[in-house]
């Protein structure tokens, strides 16, 4: 199946689904749920598995354990790819992310060691410009509030410096394109506009050596 795009209806789908975010509206839409928004992304990542490996879709229902929100389901569709990517459709953008989400001790570590280091910071700093540019934004889930332990507060590179990951982040707001082949040709642009800063991170940093408990 070739992707064609998302219907308007995995919009009003999720519109929805923020008002009544509940199993009886998710019991009697699930049909909507499967044949205009999850199938489409199946699609989506068929169309893209090619260049940028298998993809998976992340599970509908969130995680409340420890949430003082108890709503239970997820207000996006979203997928990662195996060479790298991140996708995510809701009722107000389409989005797409790529590189170091959160990284282990060790790789945090090398990361900043690199951005210390005027070649390869300054490397970092005119990639991030080089995006920018492009439209896509540089940033990290977590910061801390100041300088990293044994770097100075005035770093010519600090906020790089206080980041606790590196990705590559675009949004587009909820349009018509949607329900055209729009989506995957602006995924495919996404990700080969990265490419310098996924091989800037991997030549950098790396995958972490630790084990799994000890990240």
């Amino acid at each position: 199946m070739t992707f064609t795009g998302w219907p308007v209806e995995a919009i009003e789908f999720y519109e929805r689904l923020e008002d009544d975010n509940s199993k009886l509206f998710w019991t009697e839409h699930k049909q909507v749920y499967e044949d205009c928004v999850r199938a489409p992304m199946e699609a989506l990542l068929a169309d893209l598995e090619s260049r940028f490996g298998a993809g998976k879709i992340f599970r509908p229902y969130r995680d409340v354990r420890f949430s003082n929100d108890k709503t239970p389901y997820k207000t996006n569709i979203a997928a990662q790819l195996e060479k790298g990517g991140y996708l995510s459709l809701s009722a107000d953008a389409f989005a797409v992310g790529t590189g170091y989400y959160m990284m282990a001790k060790d790789q945090l570590q090398r990361f900043r060691q690199a951005i210390d280091d005027d070649t390869t910071g300054k490397r970092l700093v005119s990639i991030s410009a080089e995006l920018t540019e492009a439209g896509i934004e540089v940033t990290t889930r977590e910061s801390l509030k100041t300088a990293p332990r044994g770097y100075p507060k005035d770093h010519p590179r600090i906020e790089l410096l206080r980041m606790k990951g590196c990705i590559a982040w675009r949004e587009w707001e909820i349009g018509a394109w949607l329900d055209t082949a729009e989506p995957r040709d602006r995924v495919v642009e996404f990700l080969d506009t990265a490419k310098p800063l996924i091989s800037w991170l991997d030549t950098n940093v790396g995958p972490s050596d630790l084990p799994e408990r000890g990240r």
